[in-house]
């Protein structure tokens, strides 16, 4: 047999359907319900009976012996399993049996066509839609969530985990960190903007840095050279301090023995504090720590304190001074009077 067209198919049901009614109509119970040629040139307010009125104006101006090419007017969006299913359902009104492949779990008609099954159900193509847009998905993908289809788009807009940069659904690869879900291309330095590599990202008020930026900007320096400090360190003189950069100020020796002395914040040996303090022995040039003797702009230890030629001690601070040396009274006058 030569295939026959989706139209003459419905021309071919429709017309046995007319025979079919006045066959029955001879025959019924007056509380039989009407035949279906004067149901269907009936006008109803119905959208389905709209389209029953239709059909039945087309099929009764195109007898069978008509040009076989379809002169039945419909618009494009006209499903013909739609009209199948109005016929399907005509037919159990009248008594008469039919073969559905079930009902539809959208619009609950018999489906006589085309169909699809999804989530434990048939349904017509055109009914089987997005919950949110309505776009057909019978020649689509869907998702599914409680047992209702989606299309890609508002799955993801719905329920995707979002990026805590850009606010945006993750389709496809997904990074987690600080307590938070992330685009992997997103996830970057707050400072600098480049990604992370090896070494990892540190945080800070909920935010990921890299180590570099990290420590420039919150990493304690080190008083000594301005560098931030990472591991160890020490803290001494109102600072933090690299070990290697507690060091005097002035000679730039290490502490060996542990002890230095502050001034001004900076840290020194106790030579060069006393230096600096004008406390340093005139006579030995070690720093004075207990009593002193003031003369000739110099402190000096108290047994320091001696006559330049006979170098004895200058008891009660009498003293002769010449070209800035102190002389006892005996070895000034020996020498100079």
């Amino acid at each position: 047999l030569p295939p026959v067209s989706p139209t003459q198919e419905l021309e071919l049901i429709l017309q046995d359907l007319m025979g079919l009614a006045e066959g029955v109509s001879d025959h019924a119970h007056p509380s039989t319900p009407p035949p279906l040629a004067q149901k269907q040139s009936t006008k109803k307010k119905t959208e389905d009976g709209r389209r029953e009125h239709k059909e039945d104006r087309n099929s009764s101006s195109s007898p069978a012996s008509s040009d076989p090419k379809p002169s039945l007017p419909r618009r494009e969006t006209d499903s013909i399993d739609e009209l199948l299913g109005g016929l399907s359902s005509d037919l159990e009104k009248i008594g008469v049996r039919t073969t559905a492949k079930g009902h539809c779990a959208s619009c609950n008609k018999c489906i006589v066509g085309k169909m699809i099954t999804a989530l434990g159900e048939v349904w017509h193509p055109e009914h089987f839609v997005c919950m949110v847009c309505n776009m057909e998905l019978s020649t689509t993908g869907f998702f599914e969530r409680e047992r209702r289809p989606y299309c890609e788009k508002d799955y993801h807009q719905l329920f995707s985990p979002r990026c805590a940069y850009c606010k945006g659904p993750i389709m496809q690869n997904i990074l987690t960190a600080l307590d938070q879900t992330w685009h992997p291309e997103h996830f970057f330095c707050s400072h600098c903007g480049d990604l992370f590599g090896p070494e990892g990202f540190l945080e800070k008020d909920g935010k990921p840095y890299c180590c570099k930026d990290f420590y420039h900007l919150f990493a304690p320096k080190c008083s000594g050279c301005g560098e931030s400090v990472r591991e160890n360190y020490l803290t001494a003189a109102n600072g933090t301090w690299h070990p290697e950069c507690f060091v005097c100020a002035d000679c730039l020796k290490p502490f060996t023995d542990g002890c230095f002395m502050e001034l001004d914040g900076r840290p020194l040996c106790s030579i060069h504090f006393h230096s600096r303090q004008g406390t340093l022995c005139g006579g030995c040039g070690e720093p004075i720590t207990g009593r002193c003797i003031s003369a000739l702009d110099h402190k000096f230890h108290p047994e320091h304190f001696i006559c330049a030629f006979c170098l004895r001690q200058l008891h009660h601070g009498i003293f002769k001074e010449q070209k800035g040396k102190p002389y006892c009274t005996a070895c000034f006058n020996k020498l100079f009077v």
